[in-house]
């Protein structure tokens, strides 16, 4: 499956494909082959499609992408989810069968307690592999990112006393184009039980580019013939998709499916809807089940949290910095 986005088209889901001759030839330079390697979990994988489709699309300007979403196959899916990524995704085989500009791979839900025991470990690993030599650059998004430290260079990813979950101001450490002309601070959401620190990164040759004083590296980058850009956090999420988060958990603990309720999101929440959460988590605690989910209060969201800015300028530079690769490339042949 190939979605075909320019800027004047509508996004809602990749099983949408405008066919080429639709869309006009315009001078914006070459067209971008982007590949997304889907593997977020069931109850997330189609905001994750639209998240990153329309990222693109504001991003890229002018310039027309060429869109392909994988999953990886040893990632554990429902039927409705299998069915969903078997009808409109493109077989991984086909991944290897081109050249990619850029590359995105997102994490999935742990289901083993160390990453090298997760099932679609093997997959994964041969992905990283082919990454270094097959793109331009490609992005490794949170636990995508551990992964990838941890096949390239041994370095363990570090337990958490409690998950690092909200949106925290990132700064810039070190002047990069992946970071030129962004908003200060960087607004970005983190969702990890985990982290990498920046002195065992520091140590393998990696470079950080920006860190947050509360939730510790988020952007860090290391060259090969492909440039690996690593995403602690998630820019791409919407405005809501920590609230759906933090909602599936408060949910998993009425239904006794996690111990621990879960705690508030960091900077996300109005100062309202956290007294109101905090009165509900003592009466969850007293009247744990599941059915009290219908007394959840309403919700709103803080007003500075800046949601999709900080994607917006890590995505159009990144673009940018692909665009310049494939003209290049395009004018030496």
């Amino acid at each position: 499956m190939t979605v075909l986005i320019d800027r004047d088209q509508g996004i809602t889901s990749p099983a949408l494909v405008p066919a080429e001759g639709d869309l006009a030839r315009d001078q914006a330079g070459a067209d971008l082959n982007i590949g997304l390697i889907n593997n977020m979990p069931d109850t997330a994988l189609k905001a994750t499609e639209r998240q990153f489709m329309k990222l693109l699309q504001v991003a890229a300007g002018p310039r027309r992408i060429r869109f392909h979403c994988f999953s990886l196959p040893s990632v554990r899916r429902s039927p409705e989810a299998k069915w969903h990524v078997e009808s409109e995704y493109s077989d991984l085989a086909d991944l290897k069968r081109r050249r990619f500009d850029g590359l995105i791979v997102t994490g999935a839900e742990p289901v083993a307690p160390e990453l090298d025991q997760e099932p679609y470990w093997r997959d994964l690993t041969d992905l990283i592999d082919w990454a270094k030599v097959n793109t331009r650059s490609t992005i490794w998004s949170c636990l995508a990112a551990h992964a990838a430290v941890l096949h390239l260079d041994g370095i363990e990813r570090r337990r958490l006393p409690a998950k690092c979950h909200g949106i925290f101001d990132c700064e810039a450490v070190t002047n990069d184009s992946l970071t030129h002309a962004g908003p200060t601070p960087l607004k970005v959401s983190h969702s990890r039980l985990n982290e990498v620190v920046e002195g065992d990164l520091a140590q393998a040759g990696y470079q950080v580019l920006t860190r947050s004083a509360l939730a510790g590296v988020d952007v860090f980058v290391r060259q090969y013939t492909s440039r690996f850009v690593f995403f602690q956090g998630h820019p791409e999420y919407d405005a809501l998709s920590l609230q759906r988060e933090y909602l599936r958990d408060v949910g998993r603990y009425l239904a006794r499916e996690r111990d621990h309720y879960p705690h508030l999101p960091v900077s996300y929440f109005d100062a309202a809807t956290e007294e109101r959460l905090a009165r509900f988590e003592k009466r969850a605690r007293h009247e744990r089940h599941p059915a009290l989910s219908n007394d959840l209060p309403a919700l709103t969201l803080r007003a500075d949290i800046a949601a999709g800015s900080a994607a917006a300028a890590l995505f159009r530079n990144w673009l940018q910095f692909l665009g310049a690769e494939a003209d290049a490339s395009v004018l030496a042949r």
